[in-house]
C-alpha cells in the first residue's frame, strides 16, 4: 500500500537527492530460461532530478527496455529497490502501480500503441477517462491541435500515417501533465524525415511541460540532445 501517503504527495520532495523524481537502488532482473535464470540487470544504480532529460544507451539485448519498464512500475525487480516521486513502489502491486502511472507517468513506445477502434481524439482522451475526470474532449483537442493534427481528430489509426500515429501517441503521453516521461526508441519505426520532426515536437512539449524525460534510444544523435547519457553494456551501466 502506499502507507498512508497519496500519489500526489510522492511528488513534492524538493530537497536534492530527494528532488529525485526516480531513484533505482542496486536493481536487479533476472527470467527463468529453462532451468537456468537469466539476470537481465546486474545491480544498476542512478537516480534523475525533476526537469532532468536523460537517455539510456547501449547494445541491443543489453536490458534498456527492461530497465525502463521497471523505472515506470510496468514491471517489478527481481530485488533492489524503485523510488518513483520519492515511494519506494517496489513492493506495490499492480493495481498500484497502475493508478501511480496514471497519475504521473506518460509513455511514448516505438509501435505507437493506439487503440485501433478508437479515433485520434478518443486515444488521446483515454487516460484522462481513465482517471475519472470529465469534459476532457477539448483538453484532447487542444493537445492534437498542438502536435499538428487539428483536422485529424476523427481519424482511426489505420488512417493515419507513421509519424501522424506518434504525434497522437505524443498527445496521448502529456494529455495527463505527467511528472515523468518514459519514451521508449519513439522514432525507432519511423524514417529519417519523419524522425526529425517528432523528436523536435517531444522536446518542445517537454520543455513546455517542465516534464522529467527519460529516452531510450539507439540513436547516439538523439542521446545526445539529452542533459545524460546512461549507458547499459551486459546489464550494467558502464557510464
Amino acid at each position: 500500500m502506499l502507507q498512508g501517503t497519496n500519489t500526489e504527495a510522492a511528488f513534492q520532495s524538493e530537497t536534492s537527492e530527494e528532488r529525485a523524481v526516480l531513484r533505482l537502488e542496486s536493481v536487479h532482473k533476472s527470467y527463468r530460461s529453462g532451468e537456468t535464470d537469466l539476470e537481465v540487470l546486474k545491480g544498476i544504480s542512478f537516480f534523475v532530478e525533476a526537469g532532468e532529460t536523460v537517455s539510456i544507451i547501449g547494445p541491443s539485448g543489453s536490458g534498456k527496455t527492461t530497465l525502463l519498464g521497471i523505472c515506470a512500475g510496468l514491471d517489478r525487480p527481481t530485488s533492489g529497490q524503485v523510488c518513483l516521486g520519492g515511494h519506494d513502489i517496489t513492493p506495490l502491486g499492480e493495481d498500484e502501480r497502475a493508478a501511480l502511472r496514471n497519475q504521473h507517468v506518460g509513455f511514448v513506445f516505438q509501435n505507437f500503441q493506439l487503440l485501433p477502434t478508437l479515433t485520434a481524439l478518443e486515444n488521446v482522451m483515454v487516460p484522462l477517462e481513465l482517471r475519472g475526470e470529465r469534459g476532457v474532449t477539448d483538453k484532447a483537442r487542444t493537445l492534437l491541435t498542438e502536435v499538428g493534427l487539428g483536422d485529424r481528430v476523427g481519424h482511426y489509426p489505420v488512417q493515419l500515417s507513421g509519424g501522424e500515429q506518434q504525434r497522437v501517441a505524443l498527445a496521448r503521453a502529456f494529455v495527463n501533465q505527467p511528472r515523468i516521461l518514459f519514451a521508449d526508441e519513439p522514432t525507432g519505426n519511423l524514417d529519417a524525415d519523419t524522425s526529425k520532426p517528432i523528436v523536435d515536437l517531444l522536446f518542445g512539449l517537454n520543455k513546455t511541460a517542465g516534464t522529467t524525460l527519460i529516452l531510450v534510444t539507439h540513436d547516439l544523435e538523439l542521446a545526445r540532445t539529452t542533459n545524460r547519457i546512461l549507458r547499459i553494456e551486459g546489464g550494467r551501466l558502464s557510464a
